[in-house]
């Protein structure tokens, strides 16, 4: 051997750095002994800082899964935690699945496996969402039309009773019926709405914000500020205008009813690269995000804030984040939502057409 350049022996773990899945090798004490290239990208952190560091150093707020780590090593037995949310310092969690090996051989340890299931669980809650979103539907659709009928007798038989009442007075009540009946003629109606024909065409989206800025500005003229951060090179969507300016309004209306009047709104537009919208795959998505500091939605609603008749709000319908939903569904898009006290943000994510965007 030449003493000026001797031979360096090779990892027994190299091979594992051209993996696309995150790795990292553990001893018997659960410290580091090898991380990958995938592993240091999807930790965001660099492997000379964590080598020889115990497991605990590397992730934060590992303690249950640190149990699962070290049973697997005492009872020489491999696992799998479908879901895990791994926490990184500095970033929001991230949903995983986690498989752990022991390993065989003169060095003895525990290969960790993780992967990023973020997109199946989206894509998972995609699919419940219109499964719910045909369910609600049928269900609206239904109450609508079983309303309607007898909505519109007592309409007619309060006109009638008008017309016989002699004291002024007691004309009060019957406009009461017929003024409570058209409210909910109204509200039926809008129960309905969403099933008319699309009317698509090009749309500019920062056209459709302004609208519905200047109309929540007209309901609200003090008390709600509404900022714009806009990315005026994106093209237009292919889309029914009003329909995307309804879906829009019922959002940043909610949210301004939530705040009563008093806060500020964020409209922010950008593009997506690469989004899988109802299984099917798009190279450029639209998102649009309305951000509130408001209250916050209160968590025993977040699950089913889609809902017909479900609000947070006293005297509330519940109907317009659900009608929300289902217009921009009807434009292969989908709306989620985060909320905490002092921060609630909606996305709204639609496809873009197939044309250049740099």
């Amino acid at each position: 051997m030449d003493p000026l350049h001797p031979r360096t022996t090779p990892s027994p773990y190299a091979g594992l750095d051209q993996l696309a899945t995150a790795v990292i090798v553990l001893d018997e004490a659960l410290r580091v002994r090898f991380i990958n290239t995938a592993a240091e990208n999807l930790l965001e952190t660099s492997r000379k800082n964590l080598l020889s560091h115990p497991l605990s150093v590397l992730l934060p707020d590992v303690d249950a899964l640190m149990a699962v780590v070290q049973a697997a090593l005492n009872q020489n037995m491999g696992f799998i935690e479908h879901e895990w949310h791994l926490a990184r310092k500095g970033s929001p969690p991230l949903a995983v699945s986690c498989t752990g090996t022991p390993l065989q051989g003169p060095e003895t340890g525990l290969l960790l496996e993780i992967r990023p299931i973020s997109q199946r669980i989206r894509i998972a809650r995609e699919e419940k969402i219109i499964e719910d979103q045909k369910f609600n539907r049928e269900l609206v659709r239904n109450l609508a039309h079983e309303i309607r009928n007898p909505l519109g007798g007592i309409r007619g038989a309060a006109q009638l009773l008008e017309r016989e009442l002699d004291r002024p007075e007691l004309k009060e009540y019957t406009q009461v019926i017929r003024s409570e009946a058209d409210r909910l003629q109204t509200l039926m109606d809008r129960m309905l709405s969403p099933n008319r024909l699309q009317q698509t065409a090009p749309v500019n989206i920062h056209e459709v914000l302004e609208r519905v800025r200047s109309v929540i500005l007209a309901e609200y003229p003090s008390g709600i500020v509404i900022r714009r951060d806009y990315d005026t090179s994106l093209p237009e969507i292919m889309g029914d205008r009003e329909q995307l300016i309804q879906a829009l309004l019922n959002i940043v209306r909610n949210a301004a009813q939530a705040m009563q009047g008093q806060g500020e709104i964020l409209l922010q537009s950008r593009a997506l690269r690469q989004i899988t919208l109802a299984r099917r795959r798009f190279r450029l998505g639209l998102q649009i995000r309305i951000v509130d500091n408001g209250p916050g939605i209160p968590e025993e609603l977040q699950g089913r804030i889609f809902q017909p008749l479900v609000s947070g709000r006293e005297g509330g319908t519940g109907l317009g984040l659900m009608l929300a939903q289902n217009l921009i569904s009807q434009h292969h898009g989908m709306v989620e939502f985060e909320s905490e006290p002092g921060q609630t943000c909606f996305s709204l994510i639609l496809p873009m057409p197939e044309t250049e965007y740099t």
